[in-house]
């Protein structure tokens, strides 16, 4: 049961996020698309409640559980910047608007572009750790609670795995070609002194 809720959150947050967009653009209804994207955060907490209530009927805890736990987060740190990319998206393709800026490619820039997106992932692994937590304090140490540990291990290991990617970027960051090209096609010092 809690997967197929966790499916229909996802369904149901892509399904709202379209029509909010298309409210907004295409009818040029920008209150009640407004409306439309304030319902996203009620997916949530519905998937919490019927979380929390199956776990609170007697339900042994499972993967289910976990992953609940991990959508939530996810949802939590990355669904806002998801919105608001996808709303720059539609702007620039149905509102006439300027294209939405793209990331940065190259240098520090990008690295503190990484270093942004690791720290979501930080904050979804935070949320979902808590949740977790949260849940196995409320089962007790009597019941089996060991699905819910192995989540919150995997939930730190994405954030750590993702720290070391921001972290590359960070020591190793990526050169322009543009920069590159124009350093070495510029007169070394010898041909300046031999001119």
């Amino acid at each position: 049961m809690i997967v197929a809720l966790i499916i229909a959150c996802e369904v149901g947050f892509w399904v709202l996020l379209a029509l909010a967009l298309a409210v907004r653009y295409l009818l040029k209804w920008r209150r009640t698309s407004v409306v439309l994207l304030l319902c996203e955060p009620v997916l949530e907490l519905v998937l919490f409640v019927v979380t929390a209530i199956d776990l609170k009927n007697g339900a042994e805890p499972s993967w289910e559980h976990g992953v609940a736990a991990i959508y939530i987060g996810f949802t939590v740190a990355y669904g806002h910047y998801t919105i608001r990319w996808l709303d720059g998206h539609a702007a620039h393709r149905l509102g006439g608007g300027p294209p939405p800026p793209k990331p940065p490619k190259y240098g520090m820039a990008r690295a503190g572009h990484e270093i942004r997106f690791w720290l979501r992932t930080v904050l979804a692994a935070a949320v979902a750790c808590v949740l977790l937590e949260a849940a196995a304090r409320y089962i007790g140490q009597d019941g089996n609670i060991e699905s819910l540990r192995s989540f919150q291990a995997a939930a730190l290991r994405a954030a750590a795995i993702h720290g070391l990617v921001a972290l590359g970027y960070l020591i190793f960051p990526k050169k322009d070609p543009a920069i590159a090209a124009d350093k070495s096609r510029a007169p070394s010092s010898r041909e300046k002194a031999g001119r």
